[in-house]
């Protein structure tokens, strides 16, 4: 069984925000595995299904970004699974707009939603999907970039870059991390 956890805070004034891409791609990973994101404990929204032949949860912590490790350590105490049974998907600035990065391990990498993942787990050894939101102009604010909409040019990468998501979700869960590293990291274009 592996737990799969988009980032994103609660809440509809945060939807569709580029701190948001978490929630987007379970979403998006609920619609293409025909998953219901019906329940609400764990402090997430949570949908039981499977992918391939693995049981899956989907989950989005309802905490806010900041405390996300909460929901994460809850959910992985009452599945009796460990670190290395999650997927964690989250939007980053240092890619493009679109580019995946999978990673096994890392630091937070100053993400706040992963920085608290890192202290609830003890470890840093969790797989995870990075999602490029694009840096930010020299004049915004972080925080202001990071809940600001992508701009009408960016919304057909994004809708690109969920479902590739969805896809690597699939691979890491049915041939392994390391095959989809080799596919999806790697920039399009």
């Amino acid at each position: 069984m592996y737990i799969i956890i988009g980032l994103g805070n609660p809440s509809k004034e945060y939807q569709a925000t580029r701190h948001n891409i978490g929630f987007d791609a379970i979403t998006r990973i609920a619609d293409d595995y025909n998953i219901s994101l019906d329940t609400k404990k764990h402090k997430a929204i949570c949908g039981k299904g499977m992918i391939g032949s693995e049981r899956v949860i989907l989950a989005q912590p309802q905490t806010y970004m900041n405390l996300s490790g909460e929901s994460v350590r809850e959910l992985i105490d009452f599945y009796k699974l460990t670190n290395k049974d999650i997927i964690v998907i989250y939007d980053d600035i240092s890619l493009d707009v679109g580019q995946l990065r999978i990673r096994k391990k890392g630091s937070a990498g100053g993400h706040n939603g992963i920085k608290n993942i890192i202290a609830h787990l003890g470890t840093d050894e969790f797989m995870r999907i990075k999602v490029g939101v694009g840096d930010k102009p020299k004049d915004w604010d972080l925080a202001d970039y990071v809940l600001a909409r992508f701009p009408k040019e960016d919304e057909e990468k994004i809708r690109e870059a969920l479902k590739r998501t969805s896809n690597a979700c699939d691979t890491i869960i049915t041939k392994g991390i390391e095959e989809a590293m080799n596919l999806y990291n790697k920039k399009e274009g």
